[in-house]
């Protein structure tokens, strides 16, 4: 039975590179995203709910994302509904990923880890940190926005801060690649280590 560690942060705190290094050095890593874009698709199970609630097909018959963005951004309770038909669907596709992984370890990278409880599954959480300025910066940089959409954006998650102290182990990402790469090494040898010892 592999540990499972989950990898959350709060949005532009540089996750996918904590995510992507690992998956280069050969470890098991479910992601989040990956399936509730997948749970838009026609195969899905979610797609028929989703459309049944929301005006938001595009003209080949497919969830238009940002279609469907628009319709939840300023509407809690249509949120609410969509996440409430993705995200059972997510946490079943992390349960089947974790019992056929065979690696001593697999790591689940839940953007929403703690907001959608599903910090219940894992053993331990990294909590991948910067700072609440850098933050705010980086977003703003990345998705060419000002400062009160960014704030908007970041004021939908669970505070950086509170997520650093709800975390077992932090991932420190104010630096550069290499320090944040050395950082991942150390919390990765503490990880392996346990596995020795248990």
């Amino acid at each position: 039975m592999s540990r499972v560690i989950g990898i959350t942060g709060s949005i532009a705190v540089g996750k996918s590179s904590v995510t992507q290094y690992l998956k280069t050095h050969g470890y098991c890593v479910l992601d989040a995203d990956e399936i509730s874009h997948q749970a838009l698709e026609k195969q899905s199970d979610c797609y028929d709910q989703i459309i049944s609630h929301f005006d938001c097909l595009d003209e080949h018959q497919q969830i238009s994302r940002s279609k469907l963005g628009r319709i939840v951004f300023h509407d809690a309770q249509k949120k609410a509904l969509l996440e409430s038909i993705i995200h059972p669907y997510v946490k079943k596709c992390l349960q089947k990923g974790i019992a056929e992984c065979k690696d001593p370890l697999v790591f689940l990278d839940v953007p929403l880890l703690y907001e959608t409880h599903m910090d219940e599954m894992c053993d331990a959480v990294i909590v991948v940190y910067v700072d609440e300025q850098t933050q705010l910066k980086r977003l703003m940089a990345r998705n060419h926005i000002d400062e009160q959409e960014a704030r908007l954006l970041i004021n939908q998650q669970i505070s950086i801060e509170e997520k650093k102290h709800m975390g077992d182990y932090i991932i420190d990402n104010r630096k550069n690649f290499e320090d944040l790469y050395q950082n991942i090494e150390r919390v990765l040898k503490v990880l392996n280590d346990e596995i020795v010892c248990h």
